[in-house]
């Protein structure tokens, strides 16, 4: 939204009396406030002196053609419109299931250092803890032992086969050392798959015989998602195990879900692909469409839930925050619709902003559904009448520093 600052001091730069004018004067006024009797007769004032408000008029603005046309003041003619039918329901923001992780640790262990803590950024595979494990030392070191036997139980293989391609051995010596061979490999492998279980990949097994003394009790808990770190539930010294509460819980936030709450007797409105607005006191807080209507009434509630897909990147919205949603239904019907920038608060009332013969003036009005960009006018400006659809704002700022400045509030 344009800053009602800069055209208001443009504005009061060049706010000038009206003064007695000639019939083309009269003319260029006309052309921006309407029809004006050419005869009728003004007070005179300098060409430079600034206007103070028409208090005999109340709530007025005394401004001529130019000085409206250089303050970007637009005028526009009220006409009847197309306007979407908006079912306005409650929802509330919730975490995408999809994006929230409860880590544990993989195996029991006691607490050595933490790399992380609650409010922290992570990325996925990011070390969150490090724990020492006699558990995890142990399956380390069984796996070394199952390493060293296949690797003798191979090289030995490999003797047995010369021997035999030499006449030297008997074919049961090499099938012996083939069926050692054989029960090394599948001991390897097992002890293999009780590291892979426990979060162990292979690049570490492949430097466990360089691993420094005590290395191999070391366990590491990492990040499985990017996001942002709401709870660490654990402390320094404290042993964690499998089964035991999550040690931390990670969310990622930047996409959110809005779940509408709709009634039994709106349902036959609500459809996915709709276009939904969030608002909260009246903001705008973010768009989408439905993604999903879930098939289930809530037994409590009575309503069914209609889910949007919200992408939060701001960071706007929190889950567990309440807000409504605006739908569209698709239905529209014709009204009288103005821009909503056109409408301003004055004196607590909303208001659309009218030409006069020398000015403008606020004028009530009573509003109804707004989407688009446009809001329903039900009463108080009627079709074929013209209003300021530009610079409402602007002269809205002005009204409420001149009546500042005669010492009454607007």
């Amino acid at each position: 939204m344009t800053n009602p600052l800069i055209p208001i001091v443009l504005l009061m730069a060049m706010l000038v009396p009206l003064s007695a004018c000639d019939e083309g004067d009269s003319s260029s006024a006309a052309a921006v406030h309407g029809a004006e009797d050419s005869e009728t007769g003004h007070d005179e004032h300098s060409d430079n002196e600034v206007l103070e408000p028409d208090t005999d008029h109340g709530d007025h603005i005394e401004l001529n053609a130019e000085a409206a046309e250089a303050a970007g003041i637009q005028l526009s003619v009220a006409e009847a419109g197309a306007i979407s039918t908006l079912l306005e329901l409650p929802a509330e923001i919730r975490f995408d299931a999809d994006r929230i992780a409860r880590v544990s640790p993989q195996i029991e262990g006691l607490v050595a250092q933490l790399h992380a803590g609650e409010g922290d950024q992570v990325q996925a595979g990011s070390t969150l803890a490090r724990l020492n494990s006699r558990e995890l030392a142990g399956l380390k070191a069984d796996y070394l032992n199952a390493l060293s036997a296949e690797e003798l139980a191979k090289a030995r293989l490999q003797r047995e086969e010369n021997l035999w391609n030499q006449q030297i051995t008997s074919e049961a010596d090499v099938q012996s050392a083939r069926a050692a061979f054989s029960a090394a490999h599948a001991a390897r492998e097992a002890a293999e798959n009780r590291l892979h279980a426990v979060g162990v990949g292979h690049g570490t097994l492949d430097r466990l015989d360089e691993a420094s003394d005590g290395a191999l009790a070391h366990a590491y808990v990492t990040a499985p998602i990017a996001g942002t770190v709401i709870k660490r539930g654990v402390a320094v010294g404290e042993t964690v195990s499998v089964d035991g509460e999550p040690m931390f819980i990670i969310l990622d936030d930047s996409v959110v879900w809005a779940d509408i709450a709709v009634y039994k007797e709106d349902l036959g409105k609500v459809d996915e692909g709709q276009r939904v607005t969030l608002r909260q006191h009246g903001s705008l807080l973010a768009d989408g469409q439905i993604s999903t209507v879930l098939p289930v009434i809530d037994e409590t509630s009575r309503t069914a839930t209609a889910r949007v897909i919200v992408d939060n990147s701001s960071g706007k919205l929190k889950p567990g925050q309440f807000v409504n949603a605006e739908i569209e239904t698709g239905e529209r019907r014709s009204v009288i619709r103005v821009p909503s920038r056109a409408i301003v608060s004055v004196e607590d009332r909303q208001s659309v902003f009218v030409p006069t013969k020398d000015g403008f003036e606020p004028r009530s009005v009573e509003t109804g559904a707004s989407a688009g960009g446009y809001s329903e006018i039900l009463s108080g400006l009627r079709a074929g009448e013209t209003f300021v659809s530009d610079g409402a704002f602007t002269l809205k700022a002005q009204l409420e520093k001149d009546a500042f400045g005669d010492g009454h509030a607007h």
